[in-house]
């Protein structure tokens, strides 16, 4: 039965009730991983104590269904962040979906997926959804879509259109939603791969339905818009948790306003959680010094942290939290400029 798979549900964590900045602090006399991921949370304090820096906070991997919802929020809510670059499945298929009242599951890897397939189970390594709360998911993105003006529109007016719709539909799960956080604080979203999530089938619902005049995604415009963000920033910090779309295309708007003729320093701060490997080459490996020989970040105030994300993320933004700078800083409301 279904019901002998989907009994405990997944937490996400709480960095308000933990703090770290002493166990942070101690781990700069120690050495290896422990001593970047302390350098890494000073980094962080360091950009939140930048009167002139914009925070853009990136997000790829299977974050929120593993309990690291709640740590986002938290840093939308107390204006830790200015502007956040996500995969489409954390903001839709998690975020959005929970909002709708779904849960995730703590499982097993070591169980029949061919038994979980026929009872509609998805499962990500040690986590279970139900696929037919997904699709219900899906179905509400098509209904969103099918409600607004037919044209192009960027990830970002599409994610504020789900955070309205949050605030009209939700019920008492919407509370610790990230999108709908992000829509109270005029924080904006964009997700430059958007039909790689429950958004993709929604709009595949509403174009098949509607094939003459339909909303289309405009990845063009979310990548102008988030350029426009750096030029209106005198300075520019990117904390990175996992890499992939979410990190190139922040790193890229740099070189954008260089192509646009307009004067953008290359990104001031910078900080990513990786598991990758950059011996392979791959995007999501790709050191922070690396990234400086393409002209996109300075190597001043730069780590990476080779950890697991559910590990460290909660660790670093938590010492942040506890250390209280975010109290001062004025809120950039970037959602407002468009």
């Amino acid at each position: 039965m279904k019901s002998n798979y989907l009994k405990e549900t997944i937490k996400h964590i709480d960095i308000k009730k933990h703090n770290v900045i002493d166990f942070i602090e101690d781990m700069k006399h120690m050495a290896f991983s422990s001593r970047d991921l302390y350098r890494a949370s000073a980094i962080y304090d360091k950009m939140l104590n930048d009167k002139d820096t914009t925070i853009i906070l990136t997000l790829a991997g299977s974050l929120f269904s593993a309990g690291l919802k709640k740590v986002v929020y938290d840093l939308v809510s107390n204006n830790m962040v200015d502007v956040i670059v996500s995969t489409g499945a954390i903001m839709v298929d998690q975020d959005f979906f929970e909002a709708l009242g779904f849960k995730h599951y703590i499982g097993s890897p070591y169980v029949n997926d061919e038994e979980l397939r026929n009872l509609h189970i998805d499962r990500i390594y040690d986590t279970f959804i139900d696929e037919d709360e997904l699709r219900i998911c899906d179905e509400t993105t098509a209904v969103i879509f099918d409600s607004l003006e037919p044209r192009p529109y960027s990830s970002r007016e599409l994610l504020w259109k789900f955070g309205k719709y949050l605030h009209e539909h939700g019920g008492p799960e919407v509370d610790d939603s990230v999108i709908y956080a992000a829509y109270q604080n005029n924080v904006p979203i964009f997700v430059p791969a958007f039909s790689d999530c429950s958004a993709g089938f929604g709009i595949v619902m509403h174009q098949t339905k509607n094939p003459y005049k339909h909303v289309s995604f405009d990845s063009g415009k979310d990548f102008l818009e988030l350029t426009k963000i750096k030029l209106k920033s005198k300075e520019t910090g990117i904390f990175m948790v996992g890499g992939g779309v979410p990190k190139n295309f922040t790193q890229d708007i740099v070189v954008a306003a260089d192509i646009l003729k307009e004067d953008a320093p290359m990104h001031k701060y910078a900080v990513q959680i990786t598991v990758a490997d950059v011996r392979d080459g791959a995007l999501s490996s790709s050191t922070l010094k690396e990234a400086s020989s393409w002209g996109k970040v300075q190597t001043t105030f730069e780590q990476m942290v080779y950890s697991e994300a559910t590990i460290a993320f909660p660790l670093i933004a938590g010492y942040a939290y506890h250390k209280g700078s975010w109290k001062e800083r004025k809120a950039r409301e970037y959602q407002k400029i468009f």
